[in-house]
């Protein structure tokens, strides 16, 4: 890892002679973008594409405001390569989740610095990426680094909520993105005890199927128990699709995932439960050892569902006619949505329930992206000429971002870890921050990377 922060701080350094570097310009760029507060609902994201707008007309590069809501709009800048290979799309969302201010030791929307750290809604999650990517285009566009493919910077509106920005691109406005493949958020270098950084390249998500499941039943008081009290009912369905073990199933990055940080003493408990995940008697019981030792790899081997809502009753003396619950559903890719209902429906087993998906339509199920592209091995190459000791990976987000709707298109896209995982990571948390050092060496491994990709 320090291999790694040298290598990225010295580019920086030698980079600062002929004026300002990537590093510098991403460590302006952050604290500016922070202040802008974007939170979703409402969103308001046209307040981070006017500023950048105004950062891309300043510097000369082409860029454009597009969109249908006024207060919703999405940024495209591009620089122009010499064609010879098909465009690399940059992305990064402009909106972040609420904050609770109460629960924040500073301003989440002051963009302090405070020991090292820059802290505001949005570091994490996705204005230091999109910070990084704009200090990156105007490096490149003013020391005029010869570009064989044309670079492109989208940041997007509504990430965190219906995705109305990356839906309406693709739908009306999909030749100002189109792009061999894409650099998108979420993925991190992980430390490791034994000292080997991971650096984790995000090449397939999980698709979120979410859904109301509703229990119904009689109302009456409640000194006369009922066998058709609706919340009795709920509670057992609840217990019944949360404890069921979902099928494991493996695809081409979690079988690489699995076998490579397998080989690390970190996890070498690992190594022997891979033959198992494979055998279908005995996948099951071993991805429920998994799940006791490591839940975010568990997490990669099967569909899961956790129910995060519940609504039931007026009064505590009233049985209730009705119970709800939401349930937040994260489905592996290859599953559809039909099947996974099916089997919820098995797996219930009680007429007095009731499934319904939401009204917004499903991120599309998509395959992972290819390991062997022209990006994904410059990644590789960067990531270990930067750390020489760096074991890259592919890596299942169990999460979702708007990188779906492009895969569903025939885009490569790849989630670039650039930043260290420093400790817990606070996205979507209180006293969200992300280091300088972080910031600046991250900036310089994806302008390596970028150039590597696109440059001659």
């Amino acid at each position: 890892m320090k291999l790694y922060l040298a290598a990225a701080l010295a580019c920086a350094a030698a980079s600062a002679q002929t004026g300002d570097s990537a590093a510098d310009l991403a460590a302006r760029y952050l604290p500016e973008l922070i202040r802008l507060d974007t939170t979703n609902p409402p969103g308001n994201e046209t307040r981070v594409a006017r500023y950048l707008k105004q950062v891309a007309d300043r510097e000369g590069i082409v860029a454009e405001l597009l969109g249908d809501n006024p207060q919703r709009l999405n940024f495209v800048a591009r620089l122009r390569g010499s064609g010879k290979a098909r465009p690399l799309l940059l992305i990064a969302h402009s909106d972040v989740v609420p904050a609770d201010r109460p629960l924040w030791s500073v301003d989440p929307f002051a963009g302090m610095v405070k020991e090292g750290y820059i802290y505001g809604r949005g570091t994490e999650d996705d204005k230091g990426l999109l910070a990084a990517e704009l200090a990156v285009l105007v490096d490149l566009h003013r020391r005029k680094v010869p570009l064989d493919r044309d670079v492109i910077l989208l940041s997007e509106s509504d990430e965190e909520a219906g995705s109305i920005g990356a839906t309406w691109m693709v739908a009306h406005a999909w030749a100002k993105i189109d792009a061999e493949f894409a650099l998108n958020e979420y993925s991190y270098i992980l430390p490791t005890q034994s000292g080997v950084p991971v650096f984790q390249i995000q090449t397939a998500e999980k698709i979120p199927t979410r859904f109301k499941m509703t229990a119904h039943g009689t109302a009456a008081h409640g000194s006369l128990p009922r066998d058709d009290n609706p919340v009795v009912h709920l509670a057992r369905a609840i217990s019944r699709i949360t404890e069921a073990d979902q099928p494991v199933r493996l695809n081409a990055t979690t079988r690489a995932y699995l076998n490579a940080i397998g080989k690390l003493p970190d996890y070498d408990w690992l190594a022997p439960m891979l033959p198992k995940l494979e055998n279908p008697s005995t996948a099951s019981e071993t991805a429920n050892e998994i799940r006791r030792r490591d839940p975010e790899i568990h997490a990669m081997l099967r569909t899961t569902f956790s129910a995060t809502m519940l609504n039931a009753g007026t009064k505590i003396n009233v049985i209730p006619n009705a119970a709800e619950a939401q349930v937040d559903g994260r489905r592996l890719p290859g599953e559809t949505h039909d099947e996974v209902f099916a089997r919820l429906r098995k797996i219930i087993d009680d007429p007095a329930i009731t499934l319904e998906a939401p009204a917004i339509a499903e991120k599309p199920a998509t395959e992972p992206s290819s390991m062997t592209s022209p990006l994904y091995l410059a990644m590789e190459k960067v990531f270990r000429e930067s750390a020489p000791n760096a074991l890259v990976v592919p890596f299942l987000m169990r999460g979702t971002t708007d990188g779906a709707y492009l895969r569903a298109r025939g885009m490569a896209v790849y989630g670039v870890p650039i930043f260290r995982k420093d400790g817990e990571l606070r996205m979507h948390g209180n006293d969200e921050r992300l280091s300088l050092e972080n910031l600046r060496a991250g900036t310089e491994l994806l302008r390596k990377i970028v150039v590597r990709a696109a440059g001659p």
